[in-house]
């Protein structure tokens, strides 16, 4: 029988309560853990690692030069979610993505929210992510984010919060496929026990919203890599196998009489859609970054004429930039006329002179992120921080204000995870993807991320984060 730890702080755990009791949902569960020997989690763990090389499920390491790729540690031990706890989350998410989709269009058409002024104009058209190319475009069903990843987490007051919006390039499903997997494999008796809503169809809904997307009878979808040498290529590979499309590069597409199309052994063939993974910069060099070797000369030629299909849009990532994620909820408001579902992190824009002087004067107790930053870089977490990084980070603050936000550190829900020492409470969030196009779907659950070293909240797998197999159970 094994001894579960207790949580680290007063924070929320998703297993236990306040008083140590196990919550409802995870009874059945925890009945069944308590019941196998260490040994046996153990070489479960094993048999989790060895199965994972074998498929090749890996990453590069941002920065690290030896071009070395891992593997990303995986958990045994599930998130499991309520279906009443998942039917609110699901809502929330829905609203969200609605509105930054209407958002999109409106800052790229008429501007009605900037001319409310419940955004700064400045905000947005100055924006690194703001693409003028797009202004004016119309898009099929006016989507722009068909493919969104929102981060969000649970805090110690029991709520759910939106930590991010991934509307750009959000990776990551693949790994809530695999992990899905790996589980039914190593424990196919807990999926006897628990009423688990399957996430198996994600790639079918994937290209069900591909196809939807464009307004050709039949469309052919791709997908577009980077290449083999992006930290994300498996997944890459592994969603153009699932959907049973063409995985393709720059090199492999051209335009001509402004479609775009594929070379086959057979001869060109027209593409509709394509599902990109590279940002937009590197799409077109002759009208984004000329030196791109990954794109494809005129490709925004005929994205303007409406001659092919990008998922994401162009200039998406303005809605996702961190100094326009303060909005959001007055973007719920503009645009639907409802109040948010699931509320933002308070947030500090240290462009602001009054909220900076704030920052600086409560740098130990604050995260502070770089508002283009991703992978958890370029941020401080203040209570973690030693004195001379705060003092470090201080000066970068003063040099340049307008590249940072703040925002108190939350205390991130812990889960029990299997680490070195036995099972023990670490912290996670969640990212479900949300798939917009002629109607929205969210596959129940998403990838669940834990931090595995003791009191972490970096939960990045390029910084030592993992993985758990999410449930959702049904009802």
């Amino acid at each position: 029988m094994h001894q579960i730890d207790l949580p680290l702080s007063a924070g929320y755990d998703e297993m236990l309560d306040a008083a140590q009791s196990v919550r409802p949902h995870y009874r059945e569960f925890f009945d069944w853990l308590n019941a196998q020997t260490p040994a046996m989690l153990a070489q479960r763990r094993r048999e989790a690692e060895l199965l994972f090389h074998r498929v090749g499920i890996t990453f590069s390491v941002h920065g690290d030069e030896s071009g070395n790729e891992r593997l990303i540690p995986f958990d045994t031990i599930p998130r499991i979610i309520p279906a009443q706890e998942w039917a609110h989350l699901e809502a929330g998410l829905r609203q969200r993505t609605q509105a930054l989709n209407m958002f999109l269009h409106d800052i790229y058409h008429d501007q009605n929210i900037l001319k409310a002024k419940k955004i700064p104009a400045e905000q947005v058209l100055v924006n690194a992510q703001f693409q003028a190319a797009m202004c004016g475009i119309n898009l099929p069903h006016q989507i722009y984010a068909h493919i969104a990843g929102i981060d969000v987490i649970r805090h110690s007051d029991g709520e759910y919060y939106v930590l991010e919006d991934n509307l750009r390039v959000p990776s990551g499903v693949s790994y809530m496929l695999e992990n899905r997997k790996m589980m039914m494999r190593l424990f196919p008796e807990l999926f006897g026990r628990h009423a688990v809503a399957p996430v198996e169809h994600y790639p079918s809904a994937l290209l069900s919203t591909l196809r939807q997307s464009s307004l050709e009878d039949n469309p052919t979808v791709v997908v577009m890599t980077p290449g083999h040498f992006n930290s994300a290529y498996f997944e890459h590979a592994f969603l153009a196998q699932q959907m049973g499309v063409e995985l393709v590069e720059g090199r492999d597409l051209f335009v001509k009489d402004l479609r775009v199309y594929m070379r086959t052994t057979a001869g060109p063939k027209q593409v509709d859609v394509i599902y990109r993974r590279l940002d937009d910069v590197f799409l077109d060099p002759l009208v984004l970054r000329a030196d791109s070797m990954l794109g494809v000369p005129g490709l925004l030629a005929a994205y303007r004429a409406g001659g092919v299909v990008l998922a994401n849009a162009i200039g998406t990532g303005v809605a996702d930039d961190k100094s326009i994620y303060p909005y959001v909820p007055d973007m719920i408001r503009f645009y639907l006329d409802e109040e948010p579902l699931l509320r933002n992190v308070p947030t500090w824009q240290c462009r602001h002179q009054d909220e900076l002087g704030h920052v600086l004067t409560h740098l130990d107790e604050l995260v502070v992120k770089e508002v283009h930053g991703a992978g958890g870089y370029g941020m401080l977490i203040g209570p973690k921080a030693s004195r001379a990084e705060i003092e470090e980070f201080r000066e970068r603050l003063k040099a340049n204000p307008a590249n940072y936000i703040a925002q108190p550190t939350l205390s991130l829900s812990t889960c029990p995870t299997f680490v070195d020492e036995g099972i023990a409470p670490r912290h996670l969030d969640l990212r479900p993807f949300v798939l917009s196009g002629n109607t929205v779907r969210i596959v129940p659950g998403g990838l669940a991320r834990v931090a595995l070293q003791k009191g972490s909240l970096v939960v990045n797998s390029s910084q030592g984060g993992g993985t758990k197999d999410a449930w959702i159970l049904e009802a």
